[in-house]
């Protein structure tokens, strides 16, 4: 390939941004996206520092994957420098680990300032909350988290997203590589 046409091909790269707490699991989804199905893959994986753009091809489309880290340490700089970031994005994707309950709160109160960024700043792009970690074994054997936190946690999502804000929930697990289930 020509470098001309190379240049091209990253120019039209569909650009994803991926950003959630710390342990999320973008780093994993961002393995799966690029079709990586060993499952020993997953289980060495480090903390993100700072941001990661893995750039790859698949589908008959180029994409250039940004794996934000979510360490505490790094969020507010992300935010601070949000417009940046969030430039020429094609689809925006929200991890939140749903086996994570004690922090839920922390992950509601991140993705409600990123959700007033985007529309401080007028983006307009495919938004998506990924209820990750949703595991095959967690269908659920705590009876609670299924009949009540879960219930829960999906309404004060739909309550700190404005009306006229567009975006889709998923269940989303490593173990079913990269199976979605709406919500």
């Amino acid at each position: 390939m020509n470098t001309a046409m190379r240049e091209n091909t990253t120019i039209n790269a569909k650009k994803v941004l991926i950003m959630g707490l710390d342990n999320s699991g973008k780093t994993s989804i961002v393995l799966c996206l690029k079709g990586v199905k060993k499952l020993s893959s997953f289980s060495s994986l480090n903390p993100t520092r700072g941001f990661k753009i893995n750039k790859f091809q698949a589908l008959g489309s180029e994409y250039s994957i940004w794996d934000f880290g979510g360490q505490e340490q790094f969020r507010e700089g992300y935010l601070n420098d949000f417009q940046t970031h969030i430039k020429e994005t094609n689809k925006f994707i929200y991890v939140l680990d749903i086996q994570d309950q004690e922090r839920f709160d922390i992950s509601l109160d991140y993705l409600d300032k990123i959700v007033i960024l985007l529309r401080k700043h007028k983006v307009n792009t495919d938004f998506s909350i990924f209820l990750h970690k949703y595991d095959p074994d967690l269908e659920f054997p705590n009876k609670e988290f299924s009949d009540k936190v879960f219930p829960d946690l999906i309404r004060d999502i739909k309550e700190l997203i404005p009306n006229d804000f567009i975006y889709q929930i998923f269940k989303t697990s490593i173990y079913t590589v990269f199976q979605k289930l709406g919500i």
